[in-house]
C-alpha cells in the first residue's frame, strides 16, 4: 500500500516538475532587413571609422591631409613637377606599405622590388587607384582608406581584418 500511495503522489509531482522545468519557448524572431537597415548599418560603420580617422589624425598632426568626395584622405609629401597625372588604364610601377591605424604592417612591398598594376583595372583597394589619379611620376603620397575603399566588410581574409581603416604610404615609380 505504502508503495502505491507514493506512486499516486510522485507521478504527478514528477509531471508537474518536468512541465514547469520546460519553460516557455522563445518564439522566433523574424528580423525584416530592408534597404533602409543597410543604410543605417552602413551609415553607423561609415560615423565609426571617421572617428577613428578623427583620433588618427589628432594624433599625428602633422598629417595634413586632403579629403576627396569619396572619403579619401590623402598628401602627397614628396611632389613631381615630371609630365601630367597618372590616368585610368596606365601602367602605373609603385612601392607601397599598408598599415593599420595602430601601425600594424599588413603588406609591404619588398625592399628593392617593385609592383606593376594597371589603373583602374587591377584588383588594388580602389582607393590606391584613386589616389593614383592624384599623383604624378616621382611623388609620394600618404593615404587614409575607409574600409569600403580598402577591403570592405570582410577584410582580405589573410592580414587585412573585416572593416579595417587602411594608412599607405605610396611611390609612384614609373608610368606607362
Amino acid at each position: 500500500m505504502r508503495i502505491k500511495l507514493s506512486k499516486i503522489f510522485l507521478t504527478p509531482l514528477l509531471i508537474f516538475a518536468l512541465i514547469s522545468c520546460r519553460g516557455e519557448k522563445k518564439k522566433e524572431e523574424k528580423i525584416d532587413w530592408s534597404k533602409n537597415h543597410s543604410v543605417d548599418f552602413n551609415q553607423e560603420i561609415n560615423e565609426r571609422e571617421q572617428i577613428q580617422i578623427n583620433l588618427f589624425l589628432a594624433h599625428h598632426y602633422y598629417l595634413k591631409m586632403k579629403q576627396t568626395s569619396s572619403g579619401l584622405r590623402y598628401m602627397i609629401f614628396q611632389q613631381s613637377k615630371e609630365g601630367d597625372k597618372a590616368k585610368e588604364g596606365q601602367l602605373a610601377t609603385i612601392r607601397l606599405r599598408v598599415e593599420l591605424l595602430d601601425g600594424r604592417v599588413c603588406e609591404e612591398t619588398p625592399i628593392g622590388k617593385t609592383e606593376m598594376m594597371v589603373i583602374g583595372k587591377s584588383d588594388k583597394e580602389s582607393g590606391v587607384h584613386e589616389a593614383l589619379k592624384l599623383m604624378r611620376k616621382g611623388e609620394r603620397a600618404k593615404l587614409i582608406l575607409p574600409s569600403y575603399l580598402g577591403h570592405g566588410l570582410l577584410g582580405d581574409r589573410t592580414k587585412i581584418p573585416p572593416q579595417a581603416v587602411l594608412y599607405i604610404d605610396l611611390e609612384l615609380i614609373e608610368l606607362k
